[in-house]
């Protein structure tokens, strides 16, 4: 079972994020479980979505502790949230931030993409998450862009959706030639 945490904060669209995510997986004849997680339910309160991915039916329903992905989406929760402590060795982190991020540990990837950015410029809105999701599809190899522009579109219609998948897009793109240049 592969598991995915999603950092954001309430009204940034975690929940969105994690259905996506979740409505990819299942395209791919995965079973998937997607489910929020959040405090004072008030608009920038920090808060988690969960996803449980499996080739089996998900019975389990607790919260994620030890994530194998963290999907971060608002770079400013990195401490409070104890993102990299939380991460399972041999994790990987994706960062919605322009700013490179360092650990003193060498188990868990750490990749940054400018996300709000990328949305800024093709939706006029800084909402990065499909961003983050071209990128997690890239990097992870877990989902195809095809599944995740399939699901992109599902959730959003119209132009709306196709500028998220345009989004989807330049992320994985982005994230490719990162992980180019690492090599």
């Amino acid at each position: 079972m592969k598991e995915i945490t999603v950092y954001a904060r309430a009204g940034q669209g975690a929940i969105t994020t994690a259905v996506i995510v979740g409505g990819s997986y299942f395209k791919e004849d995965k079973f998937a479980y997607a489910f929020p997680h959040f405090g004072a339910a008030r608009m920038g309160a920090p808060m988690n979505a969960f996803i449980r991915v499996d080739e089996n039916p998900i019975r389990m329903r607790s919260k994620i502790y030890n994530p194998d992905y963290a999907l971060v989406i608002d770079a400013t929760l990195m401490k409070s949230q104890d993102v990299f402590s939380d991460t399972k060795d041999g994790g990987i982190v994706i960062i919605n931030s322009g700013k490179e991020y360092e650990l003193d540990k060498d188990n868990i990837k750490i990749f940054t993409i400018p996300a709000n950015q990328i949305a800024l410029e093709v939706i006029g809105r800084p909402l990065g998450n499909t961003a983050v999701l071209g990128a997690f599809a890239a990097i992870s190899k877990e989902i195809t862009i095809e599944s995740l522009e399939s699901a992109i579109l599902e959730r959003f219609k119209g132009e709306i959706g196709e500028k998220n998948a345009v989004c989807a897009h330049k992320g994985y793109q982005y994230a490719l030639d990162l992980k180019a240049n690492e090599n």
